[in-house]
């Protein structure tokens, strides 16, 4: 049959250690001394042809438990939405997935301008003047964030709300103990900040007050508050904020905020594994200097035709590293991409649709959960929201049962939050049903019994 690589014949191997001048393989090996080299069998089964090998890999993905195969209701940073077919369509094109960085612009327009075009719609959803070309993930953008405001302001003291993603504040903690800074964790009331012990943590000292929106658990801060917090003392007023919530929500740029980072998983990027992901960073005009990650401007040639190239290098690893701004020196290109296809396939009707979806099966999930005797945890919410178990239910045990019964359930937060043991993270996105939301909530209020 044909392959579909080409094998190492050996005849290639002759013709390699020919021209490396040694007789064989074990040659290679001389200077590793004979009583330290493995002399037996490799544990591993014997070779098998590519049908067959491709058989026997086919039946163990079939026990992995997926999205394709169950119902999923968990979110917590990674959720199950829609990606429009065209996505995989554009991004399996050679001249884009064969793209890694575009420094030579004259033969690059193409990749430059679906990155610009990435740029230009998260400037538009988050309400900021300035987007960059995408970084690795959305807990990195965040904590980029806080360092970059950390050097802007030449203070050392992040305010972090514990609505954040909890591992997003643990990068923030590995940036932040890497640059000296100190990492002040606000507590929550109920499932927003404390408003009171954020106002009373702000001080002269403090470089940056950093919340979600919507947070961790769904629900919506009140960023006019904190914005006159994270302001009075002039520090920075960082927003980490899920995009397709931006579809429906007020965009932070209208609520003074200086930096928003996010994730675009949520849109044409699955849930494969927790990666790879694609963050984005945009901030105010004045910061725009600063900024980590790459940024794509429009310009014109000698003939005036609009052409695209990256614009502002000098801020990253293109000059002495002394005096590079941040250590991020690549982003997410193929990945931005997709976003971007995906949300040029919804248009601006079809993403708020899709937002006011989750927005109303959410709801209507908690009304389900309060009619089964469930304690919801009050809040407005996006598409995730907590409710709280009988004390004596083991959460991973209900898990499991519902992975039998076809379902993924939610997040376990007693995993990461003593405060909220015997509480789940439920999260409902546009592609659950409500028979599914339904089975799902009668299956749970038997195993809470």
């Amino acid at each position: 049959m044909s392959h579909r690589y080409l094998p190492l014949t050996e005849q290639d191997k002759k013709e390699m250690l020919e021209t490396i001048g040694v007789d064989s393989i074990e040659d290679l090996f001389s200077e590793i001394p004979e009583d330290i080299r493995f002399k037996g069998e490799l544990n591993i089964k014997p070779k098998k042809d590519e049908t067959s090998l491709l058989k026997e890999l086919g039946r163990i993905a079939r026990k992995n438990v997926t999205s394709e195969t169950h119902a999923s209701f968990l979110g917590a940073g990674v959720y199950d939405h829609f990606v429009p077919t065209v996505v995989d369509h554009v991004i399996s094109r050679s001249e884009f997935y064969t793209a890694y960085t575009p420094y030579q612009p004259e033969i690059s327009q193409g990749e430059l301008q679906a990155i610009f075009e990435f740029q230009t719609l998260i400037s538009e959803l988050t309400g900021m003047p300035v987007a960059n070309s995408s970084m690795y993930d959305g807990p990195t953008a965040f904590a980029e964030a806080g360092t970059m405001a950390a050097g802007v302001s030449r203070k050392k003291k992040l305010l972090v709300s514990k609505g954040v993603n909890i591992q997003s504040r643990q990068i923030i903690r590995t940036y932040g103990e890497a640059q000296g800074l100190e990492i002040v964790e606000i507590d929550l009331d109920g499932t927003v900040t404390d408003l009171e012990k954020l106002d009373a943590a702000s001080d002269e000292d403090t470089a940056a007050v950093m919340v979600q929106y919507p947070n961790f658990f769904g629900s919506i801060e009140d960023l006019e508050a904190i914005e006159k917090i994270a302001h009075k003392n002039k520090g920075l007023f960082v927003i980490n904020s899920n995009p397709l919530a931006l579809g429906i929500l007020t965009p932070p740029g209208e609520f003074g905020a200086d930096i928003v980072t996010g994730d675009t998983q949520v849109f044409g990027i699955p849930a494969q594994f927790g990666g790879p992901h694609c963050g984005y960073f945009a901030a105010t005009k004045k910061l725009m200097r600063k900024m980590p990650g790459r940024l794509v401007g429009q310009t014109t040639d000698d003939d005036g035709n609009r052409g695209f190239v990256l614009t502002l290098q000098a801020r990253e690893q293109h000059i002495r590293r002394e005096k590079a701004t941040s250590n991020i020196c690549s982003n997410q290109a193929l990945n931005a991409l997709g976003s971007s296809v995906a949300m040029s396939a919804l248009g601006k009707y079809g993403l708020v649709e899709m937002a006011e979806n989750n927005l109303s099966l959410a709801h209507y999930a908690k009304d389900q959960f309060s009619s089964k005797g469930f304690d919801v945890l009050d809040g407005t919410t996006f598409n995730e929201f907590v409710v709280k178990f009988n004390d004596n239910v083991n959460l991973h045990d209900v898990n499991e049962t519902l992975a039998d019964d076809g379902f993924i359930g939610g997040y376990d937060l007693g995993k990461v939050d003593d405060n909220f043991k015997n509480h789940m993270l439920v999260a409902v996105t546009e592609l659950r049903t409500k028979d599914e939301i339904d089975t799902f909530v009668e299956r749970l209020g038997e195993l809470n019994a």
